[in-house]
């Protein structure tokens, strides 16, 4: 089975990764699943770039992410889930117009997640989650 999830060696400890900024999570989980997203659509056919640029736009967005967040919430171990919530009720001063605050703070948590498995070294942990 190919993987489309960036490998990553344990860049940090699970314990020093939970300790970083929620938002700081979610910035590289951004990267993550946008770079996870791209690889998996380029692997899928022959796009012209443009196509995959609005492919990829519709499913790295907050309301996307939102909805993959509450279909893999219940799989979450303790910790992932402690993640998640600490980035979801983060204090936030910018929200996306193309999106309800609720959306924008699932998908912010849903980085946070993959942010901190990428970071503690977890992508086989990301695989499972995104269905891989």
């Amino acid at each position: 089975m190919k993987s489309f999830v960036p490998k990553c060696e344990e860049i940090m400890t699970e314990e020093h990764a939970k300790g970083v900024s929620p938002l700081s999570l979610a910035f590289v989980g951004d990267s993550v699943y946008s770079l996870f997203v791209r690889a998996k659509l380029t692997n899928s056919g022959d796009f012209k770039s443009g196509d995959l640029t609005k492919a990829t736009i519709a499913l790295v967005c907050a309301e996307a992410q939102s909805k993959l967040m509450k279909s893999i919430v219940d799989k979450l171990n303790e910790d992932e889930l402690g993640v998640y919530k600490r980035a979801r009720n983060a204090k936030m001063h910018n929200f996306p117009a193309h999106a309800t605050i609720s959306e924008y703070r699932e998908a912010t948590g849903f980085e946070a997640l993959l942010g901190y498995l990428y970071l503690s070294g977890q992508s086989v942990r990301i695989e499972e989650l995104l269905g891989e």
